[in-house]
């Protein structure tokens, strides 16, 4: 793990065969908590989630000590959230040949006005590829939350980029673990319920296992490493108990 900035703790860490987990820690009652971004260094650079507006200079810091700022071509989210697209147009000033990156809905009702790029808008099933690596978009309507939310999978390495699922509070986490995330993210829940509790959600989340991920880069917490479909079956049963 290399700090990138001292100040605010943000420290960079890969996770899988080039992609890296940005993370800043943030203290405060009951353990504080942590923002995740994901970049994926290829010929068509990805970072998935922008982090809020007001941490953009120790992301961009972060980003800049991986690849120039400026290969940057895709700047993805799974929503509209401060902490998935709070920066997103400052990203798109320090990456000049950027787009904004989501699903369809996404595109629609949001991106194409926030943004001031024109956003690539993916269907779902929608593979992209970036060089050595390819993500391919999957809907995921109100699963945990936001009509347009949705999620990529990395197809070389099975990693998920799964946003707001499997949500662990804490700063002084792991980058990566094998150890249980449910049982921590299930507590965070039950404290505090950021699910829409979807009609759809076990076959959305059987939609995500069929992508058999191995690595699960979570936005807030540990990423987690194993039979990434088992531990979404898992949620799936937690959520209908």
């Amino acid at each position: 793990m290399t700090i990138t900035n001292s100040q605010s703790g943000t420290n960079v860490h890969e996770v899988a065969d080039g992609i890296y987990r940005i993370n800043t820690p943030v203290r405060g009652e009951g353990g504080g908590f942590s923002f995740n971004q994901y970049l994926i260094e290829d010929d068509e650079a990805l970072l998935f989630h922008t982090g809020p507006r007001k941490m953009f200079p120790w992301v961009y810091e972060a980003v800049a000590a991986v690849l120039p700022v400026a290969r940057l071509r895709y700047i993805a989210l799974s929503h509209v959230e401060a902490d998935e697209c709070g920066s997103l147009n400052q990203w798109l000033v320090a990456a000049p040949r950027s787009v904004p990156l989501c699903g369809s809905v996404a595109a629609l009702v949001s991106i194409a006005d926030l943004a001031d790029r024109a956003p690539r808008a993916l269907a779902d099933g929608e593979l992209l590829p970036l060089g050595k690596h390819a993500v391919r978009w999957f809907d995921t309507p109100h699963l945990p939350h936001a009509w347009e939310c949705g999620f990529l999978t990395e197809e070389r390495t099975a990693t998920l980029l799964c946003g707001d699922l499997f949500t662990q509070g804490g700063t002084d986490l792991p980058a990566i673990t094998e150890s249980d995330i449910l049982g921590p993210s299930e507590a965070f829940r039950h404290q505090m319920d950021y699910f829409s509790h979807s009609k759809n959600a076990r076959a959305l989340l059987e939609k995500l296992a069929s992508a058999k991920p191995t690595t699960l880069a979570c936005m807030h917490g540990s990423a987690w490493r194993g039979d990434g479909a088992q531990l979404l079956r898992a949620l799936a049963d937690a959520l209908s108990a």
